[in-house]
């Protein structure tokens, strides 16, 4: 007998809130190192731009590994990735909880929890296609997880904030042990609706060369403020490495074996357009909190809490429009979501550029902040729906690492361009600098989010054995 299979809606609560958790506690971990820019580097004794590389190779490491992590999860199961994913984040918590230099902080945060999310966030968005069937339940499902995940991009400055000026920086870790160990418990009677297919091979020299590629492509980026020819030879590189990749899935394909990924994920118009906006709105996102963050700390002298309290109108904006998403979607396509979305955001970036440069009063960041906050929280959900539906369910594993290594490259790259541009000359003219790159490229999110069609195709179907 073979159905698609469908949650009870008493059930499909209790899957999504850890998957939902899941979501939020690795965009906290995201964005949350922003406000505790001067807390850690006087403890641990390096410099704003030493916290500024731990913050990016986190990202890094996430967007390098999302995509071997998304293809591991048909060979060893959605569950059991899931669950290594959590354990392997858990002890890089704890491990940065007790960081007596930057190097271990590195080890812990960096590596291990981007190695945790790498991991765990795959098999996320592949249980919510799986097991939420129909338009309405799965938009619902993934506007839930990334409402989440934008409050946790947007609230983790404020979290942070309070937790290191009560505590310590280090309880910010504490925090995320906690919540790791709570979506443990919640998963535990959670069941894989597809087998594991442990004779599934493992393209291991793409996950190589992707992953190699995009490490030279931000490292590139991160060499900007130091050494010209060293960012081009590095960018130079990451493009051959990645060109080398594509040669490499082609190669596979065409001789039978099984690729990383199948170059059938990248003829599809509509998706491809879609993770150009994913990638944007992450890049914007994550730039802009740590262009912000620092700029308060290190410029104005603000406090972790301080900083942290600024960030509140963005997690407003984002968490008011998150609520309304659903509500949104019945009543505009998918394409005016992410076009409107674009649009408000790139006014917010405007505004925090202008107002910020023209007055010294701390409300000059709220206006802006807020309509950021609005517009990504907007569009977020749209975006991920137009990709993963756009796709049948065997290939959403690929898909979902594809996805999420896209939207987390951009976060990456967020951080590294604005934190480049405004490490190399901490004013405010390498604030606005930072914030005019922002803007410029939230336009071409908004030219990319323009070409996606009126309505997006019906995503294809397939039947799914369950009994």
């Amino acid at each position: 007998m073979t159905d698609t299979l469908t949650l009870p809606t008493a059930a499909g609560r209790r899957v999504l809130i850890p998957l939902a958790l899941a979501q939020f506690i690795c965009s906290f971990a995201g964005s949350s190192m922003n406000v505790m820019i001067n807390d850690i580097s006087t403890d641990l004794h390096t410099t704003a731009q030493g916290v500024q590389v731990a913050i990016t190779v986190f990202l890094l490491v996430m967007a390098a590994l999302m995509i071997p992590g998304g293809k591991l999860t048909n060979r060893y199961g959605r569950k059991r990735c899931l669950m290594i994913g959590l354990t392997t984040y858990g002890i890089g918590a704890v491990l940065s909880a007790a960081a007596p230099g930057l190097g271990v902080l590195i080890l812990g945060n960096s590596i291990l929890e981007g190695v945790g999310t790498a991991l765990l966030i795959p098999p996320v968005y592949i249980l919510t296609t799986l097991l939420f069937t129909g338009t309405t339940n799965r938009a619902r499902a993934f506007g839930a997880i990334m409402a989440l995940g934008g409050i946790g991009a947007a609230a983790g400055p404020l979290i942070g904030g309070l937790l290191t000026t009560a505590i310590s920086w280090r309880a910010n870790f504490g925090f995320q042990v906690l919540v790791i160990v709570v979506i443990v418990f919640l998963t535990r009677n959670l069941k894989d609706p597809l087998p594991a297919d442990p004779t599934q091979s493992f393209d291991t020299v793409g996950a190589v060369l992707s992953a190699l590629g995009l490490v030279l492509v931000v490292t590139g980026i991160l060499a900007a403020d130091n050494n010209t020819w060293l960012m081009i030879s590095l960018l130079v590189a990451g493009a051959l490495v990645l060109g080398g990749f594509f040669r490499w899935i082609t190669y596979c394909e065409r001789s039978g074996r099984e690729p990383l990924l199948s170059m059938d994920l990248f003829r599809n118009r509509v998706s491809n357009l879609g993770m150009v906006t994913q990638n944007i709105q992450w890049l914007v996102l994550m730039g802009a909190s740590f262009t912000v963050g620092a700029y308060l700390q290190v410029v104005r002298g603000y406090s972790a809490i301080a900083t942290g309290g600024v960030f509140t109108a963005a997690t407003l904006g984002l968490l008011v429009s998150s609520l309304a998403a659903e509500r949104l979607a019945k009543r505009f396509a998918q394409r005016t979501l992410i076009v409107a979305g674009f649009v408000v955001t790139v006014a917010g970036i405007v505004l925090l550029l202008t107002l910020v440069r023209a007055f010294n009063d701390v409300w000059a960041f709220t206006p802006g902040l807020l309509l950021v906050g609005l517009g990504l929280g907007g569009m977020l959900t749209p975006s991920v729906n137009v990709v993963q539906s756009s796709f049948p369910d065997s290939q959403q594993g690929e898909i979902s690492g594809l996805s999420r290594s896209v939207s987390n490259l951009g976060s990456s790259l967020g951080t590294a361009i604005a934190g480049t541009i405004l490490v190399s000359e901490l004013t405010k003219n390498g604030y606005a600098a930072a914030m005019l790159a922002l803007a410029l490229i939230g336009l071409v999110g908004l030219g990319a989010a323009w070409l996606l069609p009126r309505e997006a195709p019906p995503r294809r179907t397939e039947h799914i054995p369950v009994g």
